[in-house]
C-alpha cells in the first residue's frame, strides 16, 4: 500500500474534492456508468472499479476525445467537464475513471491492495492494461438510451491524471506511451524511491523529448519521509529535467500538503490549459542534451521501408567492436552492463571489465539486442529501454524512443550517413534520419577524454 494510505489515501483525497462540488454550478445532464472490471491478465487476480462520464450533447458512436482519471472520480471532474465542454472550451470528452486493483479471497476479504504495484511502477505495465483491458471494456458500455461510445486513438485527444502515485502513474503512462497520451495532470506525484521513480528526472534529461503537454503541481508541504525523500523536491528535479529536455510545461508550487485540496481549485485551470490549442497536437521541444540536440537536428520520426532478410550473427563472436580494432564490447546474459576488452595485435581480449552501464525502466535483466559503433566512438545499443547512446567512457548520454511500429525484437542496427536503420526479427526494416555518420575503418575517433 501507499505509505500514507491512512492520511492521505484516495478515500480522503475523494473526500476534499467532492466538499468542493457544492459551490460548482450545474450545467448538463451528464451520465455516469459503473462497473468492475474482473480477470486481467496484465495484473492477474485484481478486481477494479470504474466509472464512464458521457457528456450531455455526446451522439451515439461519435469519436470523442478521452480523459482518463486515477483513484476514481476526484476534483469534481463531472461537473468542471460539464461546464467547459458547454463553453467549448474542452472538445467533446469522455471520462474513464478507475480505483486500483484490490484481490479478494474467497470470503470476499481483501488480500492484496495493488495500487503502489500499479501506480508506482516505472514500467509500461500500466499503460498496457488500459489499452488492452480497461478502455476496451469502457467503450464497450451503452447507455440507457442505447448511445454508444467511440474513443479517439490520437494520442493528442487523450489526456490522463492522478494525485499521488497516481500522479507518477499518469505522468509514466504518457511517458512510456506517448501514442496513447498527450496531455497529463499530476499532482502532488510521488516520483520518490518507490519503484523507481526517483529515476524518471534522469531519463527524462536523457530521453529525446517526446510531444507531451505535462502540468505539475504540488506544495512545500507535500509529504517528507526519511526512506523515500521528499515528494516536493522530486517534483522539482522532475519539473527541472522537463525543462532541460524543451518540453510544454506548466507548474503550480505552492504551500499546500499531500492532499488533493490545491488540484480541487485548480483543475478547472488546469484542463483548459491541457486543451489549449486543440485539436493540434503538443510539439516536440528542443533539449538542451548536448549529444542529442545536434544529432536531432532536422531529425523526422521512425520510417518503415520495407522488410529484409534478417542475418544471423556468428555466436562466440563480439557485439560490436571499435573502428581501428583496438576494443570490443560483448554483453554477458543477465547483466544489464555491456563488457569491454582491450584487443592486442592479434585480436586476443584483454583486462575485461563491465564498462557501459545501461538504463533499465523494468527492474530486471534487460534485453539487450545489436549494437555499433558511429565515426565519433559513441555506441549505439538497442535494448528495450530504447536505442540507448553511450560516451567513450560508458556513460549513457542519450536514448532514442524504438519504431512503435514493431512489436518484435529488433535484431539488426546499422548506422548510415544521416541515417539510424533498424530490422526486427520479422524483417520489418525503419530508418529515421539523424545527424549521425558510420565509423572509419581502421581509424580511431577522437579522445573524449576521461571525463
Amino acid at each position: 500500500m501507499h505509505p500514507f494510505a491512512v492520511s492521505f489515501g484516495p478515500k480522503s483525497l475523494l473526500t476534499a474534492c467532492l466538499a468542493l462540488l457544492l459551490f460548482l454550478p450545474c450545467y448538463g445532464e451528464h451520465s455516469i456508468l459503473e462497473g468492475t472490471l474482473e480477470q486481467s491478465s496484465v495484473f492477474p487476480g485484481t478486481e477494479h472499479r470504474y466509472w464512464v462520464y458521457v457528456p450531455e450533447g455526446y451522439q451515439s458512436g461519435q469519436e470523442a476525445c478521452l480523459f482518463v482519471g486515477l483513484d476514481g472520480i476526484l476534483c469534481g471532474a463531472p461537473e468542471v467537464f460539464d461546464e467547459l465542454i458547454s463553453s467549448g472550451k474542452m472538445p467533446m470528452t469522455i471520462g474513464v475513471f478507475i480505483d486500483p486493483g484490490k484481490i479478494k479471497d474467497g470470503k470476499g476479504e481483501v488480500v492484496r491492495y495493488n495500487r503502489s504495484n500499479e501506480f508506482d511502477m516505472t514500467d509500461s505495465r500500466f499503460a498496457s492494461f488500459l489499452e488492452q483491458e480497461l478502455l476496451p471494456t469502457a467503450e464497450g458500455r451503452v447507455l440507457n438510451d442505447g448511445r454508444k461510445l467511440k474513443f479517439s486513438m490520437r494520442a493528442s485527444d487523450r489526456a490522463i491524471f492522478g494525485l499521488s502515485s497516481g500522479g507518477i502513474a499518469a505522468f509514466n503512462a504518457a511517458f512510456c506511451r506517448p501514442d496513447m497520451f498527450a496531455r497529463v495532470f499530476s499532482g502532488v506525484g510521488t516520483f520518490v524511491a518507490f519503484r523507481g521513480g526517483n529515476d524518471l528526472q534522469a531519463l527524462v534529461r536523457k530521453t529525446e523529448p517526446l510531444p507531451l503537454r505535462i502540468f505539475l503541481q504540488d506544495g512545500t508541504f507535500d509529504a517528507w519521509n526519511a526512506l523515500f525523500g521528499s515528494w516536493y523536491e522530486a517534483n522539482r528535479l522532475l519539473e527541472s529535467a522537463l525543462q532541460f529536455a524543451g518540453y510544454e510545461l506548466k507548474c503550480d508550487w505552492g504551500e499546500s500538503g499531500h492532499n488533493g485540496n490545491r488540484a480541487t481549485q485548480i483543475f478547472r485551470d488546469v484542463m483548459v490549459w491541457l486543451w489549449e490549442g486543440w485539436p493540434q497536437a503538443p510539439q516536440r521541444g528542443v533539449t538542451q542534451n548536448d549529444l542529442l540536440q545536434p544529432m536531432l537536428k532536422d531529425s523526422s520520426d521512425w520510417e518503415f521501408v520495407g522488410r529484409q532478410k534478417v542475418k544471423r550473427r556468428n555466436r562466440g563472436t563480439f557485439d560490436a567492436v571499435y573502428p581501428d580494432g583496438s576494443l570490443a564490447v560483448r554483453k554477458e546474459e543477465g547483466d544489464n552492463n555491456l563488457w569491454q576488452y582491450v584487443l592486442d595485435e592479434k585480436g586476443k581480449p584483454l583486462y575485461g571489465q563491465r564498462f557501459y552501464w545501461l538504463h533499465n525502466m523494468d527492474n530486471h535483466a534487460l534485453h539487450i539486442g545489436p549494437m555499433g559503433f558511429d565515426d565519433k566512438g559513441f555506441l549505439f545499443v538497442v535494448t528495450t529501454c530504447g536505442v540507448q547512446i553511450c560516451d567513450q567512457n560508458g556513460r549513457v548520454r542519450g536514448i532514442l524512443r524504438l519504431p512503435k511500429a514493431t512489436a518484435a525484437p529488433v535484431v539488426a542496427l546499422s548506422i548510415e550517413s544521416g541515417h539510424l536503420r533498424l530490422t526486427d526479427k520479422e524483417g520489418n526494416t525503419f530508418k529515421r534520419h539523424l545527424n549521425i555518420a558510420p565509423p572509419q575503418e581502421g581509424v580511431r575517433p577522437a579522445s573524449q577524454g576521461q571525463g
